[in-house]
């Protein structure tokens, strides 16, 4: 059993929203491909990934530095100790070798890319959804129904506030019952009416969460802390920088609803440091870390135990992101739910055909491995890259 070939492509996913920070007119995304020599229905088993949006195309690490380690490894070192699979943590480690500690940046979305490919080939050679073998695989009793909420309120040019209580009204009638919008990319007094514009809209039948994608200093954060505090808020997410930790700390004085932050940190490293020096509250607040961000599944495993070790719950936990691999953990690891884009970044967001939100969650379907066979629009783009 072994990885006989590697492929990469960086594919645009731009659009002319823009969130507090910035705008996604130029957005890139790679997709991985995992060719193994195991042969199911006549055909290799390939395993897929690719990296959450917010963060460019990794291509060049990927082809350049990643991909040679795994080609160059002896096929055994990459293999289970039964030699009937690939493993995982073993591969991590191979594509890590040489790799000095810290700085999280732009190699931790490589690697996260290439081991969510990884991990749905493992599942597919094992003939399991991804979130049933995680759940054997730690002891746990797989959960299918997941909570979603959906992400959008973005700016754009020519958005007004009937736009965006049409578009809040859209995710209402779908089944969601959290919806979230964008703050911070406009002044103060208009990101109050915007607010108040869509809670009017949703009314009782949903919740309400803001993000400020960072760019808050810490005044501006507390100002809008002490304005927002008004409001029945889902979550109040990412202030200031996300490493910032002193800034999310001194917010909790002046904002004692949910606060969420997480999805700009990329280690089990950082995780810990949110948790020591962050002020997150673990009876209220959310975390948003994200596998395909911050090095893959192998690595989220050690932020779950970094967790566990400060006291918090995997279910207050929420990943950045909106992917089926999210997906897959949250049902097999018992996570607090996952975020979705009902609209935008396709074809890489959303569910497989034929899942619906009903009443803020989905139920996962019995598809091998992560399940993209199952969305026809990215199975097309992801075999025309492998098959």
């Amino acid at each position: 059993m072994r990885i006989v070939d590697l492929r990469e492509v960086t594919a645009p996913i731009s659009s002319p929203i823009a969130n507090a920070y910035i705008d996604f007119s130029r957005m890139t995304c790679s997709l991985v491909a995992v060719v193994t020599d195991v042969v199911r229905d006549g055909k290799p088993v390939i395993g897929y990934g690719f990296n959450s949006n917010g963060r460019y195309g990794q291509g060049g690490l990927i082809r350049e530095r990643f991909f040679p380690r795994l080609l160059e490894a002896d096929p055994s070192t990459l293999q289970n100790d039964a030699g009937d699979n690939l493993d995982p943590q073993r591969i991590w480690s191979a594509l890590m070798r040489n790799e000095k500690p810290g700085g999280h940046g732009e190699r931790s979305v490589a690697v996260g890319t290439i081991d969510m490919a990884v991990w749905d080939a493992v599942a597919k050679i094992a003939g399991r959804p991804l979130f049933h073998l995680l759940a054997e695989q730690h002891g746990v009793q797989p959960d299918p129904r997941v909570f979603v909420y959906a992400a959008g309120g973005y700016y754009y040019p020519g958005k007004d506030l009937s736009a965006l209580r049409a578009e809040m009204r859209g995710h209402l009638n779908r089944g969601y019952t959290v919806v979230k919008m964008k703050i911070g990319g406009a002044a103060i007094a208009e990101d109050r009416e915007r607010i108040e514009a869509v809670l009017a809209e949703i009314g009782s039948y949903a919740q309400l969460a803001v993000d400020a994608n960072g760019r808050f200093d810490l005044e501006t954060a507390i100002a809008y802390a002490k304005m927002l505090r008004e409001y029945p808020l889902f979550w109040y997410e990412e202030a200031g920088d996300p490493l910032d930790y002193a800034l999310q700390a001194a917010l909790a004085e002046f904002y004692p609803a949910p606060m969420a932050t997480g999805e700009n940190l990329f280690s089990h490293q950082d995780a810990r440091n949110l948790l020591r020096y962050g002020g997150m509250r673990p009876d209220r607040d959310w975390l948003q870390f994200d596998c395909a961000l911050s090095y893959g599944l192998v690595e989220y495993l050690r932020t779950l135990q970094e967790l566990r070790t400060a006291g918090w719950s995997p279910r207050r936990c929420i990943p950045h992101g909106g992917h089926q691999m999210s997906l897959n953990i949250a049902a097999g690891l018992g996570l607090g739910g996952n975020e979705s884009y009902p609209d935008l970044f396709q074809p890489f967001g959303g569910f497989p055909d034929g899942v619906r939100v009903e009443d803020g969650f989905i139920t996962m379907p019995d598809l091998p491995g992560i399940g993209f066979e199952g969305k026809a629009d990215l199975i097309r783009v992801m075999r025309n890259l492998a098959e």
